[in-house]
């Protein structure tokens, strides 16, 4: 799993909100885009296991989530993988915004306003859970 998101707050309460609800021993911090699609490349380039779950904020420093969406939907990867985006925008245009990125994300994409009080199951869609 990967958090990507540049406040530690926001970080601790996806961690806190987690661990009642899933099993996940790989749970890697990014404070920006960059680098998250550069672990995910070295990941992809090493044969290793991709995050089945991403939390990725929109509005970061470097570069922000939708600039790691269009790298991630021109990587070649087979596996799916569950975004949720995460945002404190209220501003329409970043919901339309999503909108026209879920029609081509060949991935799961999810739409989140921060701040998050509690992890749903459809955010988790493909890692084990706990029972």
């Amino acid at each position: 799993m990967f958090i990507v998101d540049d406040d530690p707050i926001t970080v601790f309460g996806i961690k806190k909100m987690l661990k009642p609800v899933c099993i996940c021993d790989d749970i890697q911090i990014f404070e920006n885009g960059k680098e998250a699609v550069d672990a995910l490349r070295n990941r992809i380039e090493n044969g290793e296991d991709i995050p089945e779950v991403i939390f990725l904020d929109i509005n970061m420093p470097i570069m922000d989530g939708w600039d790691f969406l269009e790298e991630l939907i021109s990587m070649d990867i087979k596996e799916h993988i569950t975004i949720n985006m995460i945002t404190s925008s209220i501003d329409p245009l970043d919901y339309q915004k999503w909108t026209e990125f879920k029609n081509r994300c060949p991935h799961g994409l999810n739409y989140k306003n921060k701040p998050i009080f509690k992890i749903e199951i459809s955010d988790l869609e493909s890692i084990d859970l706990a029972s």
